[in-house]
């Protein structure tokens, strides 16, 4: 008797629930080309926002969409050197005056 209760399935291995009449959300499948020639779907919600890079599931490598559609351009912004950062904080005619300044004392040290 006791061999008897302890068969049947384990827990969690399957769902003992009727499927019908349960409705899946809408899907849709997008491919995806890997630069290094896989090709791989993917499946997403209907109404979700589509990413246009995936990682190719075999390589790791960054794959794009098969169906065209490119990422958008991010906007970069230049480096800014110290230059750019200092012009930001003084004018030309208050460097020159600075400049002046430092010139007259390291002159007047040296004599």
């Amino acid at each position: 008797m006791a061999d008897r209760a302890l068969r049947g399935f384990g827990l969690g291995a399957k769902s003992h629930a009727d499927p019908s009449g349960v409705e899946l959300a809408p899907r849709q499948e997008i491919g995806f080309e890997c630069p290094k020639g896989h090709h791989f779907n993917v499946v997403f919600a209907e109404e979700a926002e589509l990413p246009t890079e995936w990682e190719c599931p075999r390589c790791g490598a960054t794959s794009r969409r098969a169906d065209g559609v490119q990422p958008e351009a991010k906007e970069t912004k230049p480096p800014r050197t110290h230059w750019d950062m200092l012009r930001e904080r003084r004018s030309i005619e208050e460097l020159e005056d600075l400049l002046a300044e430092r010139l007259e004392e390291i002159r007047g040290d040296s004599q």
